[in-house]
């Protein structure tokens, strides 16, 4: 039994849900009933596939339009419009800004920035033709709200989401669909482990030193785990937040503030 008896059978797309928080975030919603469509580009299947009576999947590439515009006909098509939208996607690199690749940059911001533009704006005009009063909920960071060194377009990235998520919120309030973003912290995930042997390297570090100094940023003792971020994007889909919209709600352990 979920914590929400409202989220039963509402639809839930989940956009990079493969791995890490995007997979705690669909096994959350399932808990509560919900049918979810999980989508990903580490999915094989590129056509809407039904897992069984709650879960669908199908491959999908955030940073091409066609790619999003194919979902929203399949969904239709399915008769599975969502009522909340979870952007997970991310990705990011690890190095300097003076030594940072330009192709790298744009690499990242094809999926984090213009990935969260692509599905937002389409998933916003599905709802709204449907007369969908939804949720989109944006997985930012803090990187969002700070810099990191060796993070630029990961940070640059994440700052242009949450703009993107403040103005969407502004245009689309008075259809009833609220904005939210959550910004995760410190969280244990294959791309957090990959980042700590990457990032270590270029500061001369042991992925052990990066951990251990992870750990001592955090007011609360610990890093973070999927499900931590899972249960507050939870909270965005229920009824409890039906008050909020624009914001940008910090999963970081106390370790950002703002």
């Amino acid at each position: 039994m979920g914590y929400f008896p409202e989220l039963v059978n509402k639809v839930v797309l989940v956009i990079g849900s493969k791995q890490g928080i995007g997979e705690s975030i669909v096994a959350t919603f399932l808990k509560e009933g919900a049918i979810v469509v999980a989508a990903d580009i580490g999915f094989s299947e590129e056509n809407l596939t039904a897992i069984n009576e709650q879960l669908y999947q199908i491959k999908l590439d955030i940073s091409q339009e066609t790619a999003i515009e194919s979902l929203v006909e399949q969904l239709e098509n399915y008769r599975v419009i969502p009522e909340v939208f979870v952007d997970v996607a991310g990705i990011s690199t690890m190095d300097f800004l003076t030594e940072s690749q330009t192709t790298d940059f744009d690499k990242v911001y094809a999926v984090n920035t213009r990935g969260a533009y692509l599905s937002s704006k389409h998933i916003a005009k599905l709802m709204q033709k449907h007369q969908i009063q939804g949720r989109i909920l944006f997985l930012a960071s803090q990187a969002g709200k700070n810099g990191y060194r060796g993070m630029s377009a990961y940070v640059a990235s994440k700052h242009a989401v949450l703009g993107l998520c403040k103005t969407l919120a502004l245009e689309v309030a008075a259809q009833g669909i609220l904005v939210n973003a959550v910004c995760p912290g410190i969280i244990e995930t294959p791309m957090k482990h990959r980042e700590r042997i990457e990032g270590g390297a270029i500061r001369g570090m042991t992925a052990q030193e990066v951990l251990e100094e992870d750990n001592s940023q955090v007011p609360l003792g610990r890093t973070g785990t999927p499900q931590d971020v899972a249960n507050v994007v939870l909270f965005l889909a229920s009824p409890l937040a039906s008050y909020m919209t624009g914001q940008a709600i910090n999963v970081t352990g106390g370790m950002t503030m703002n």
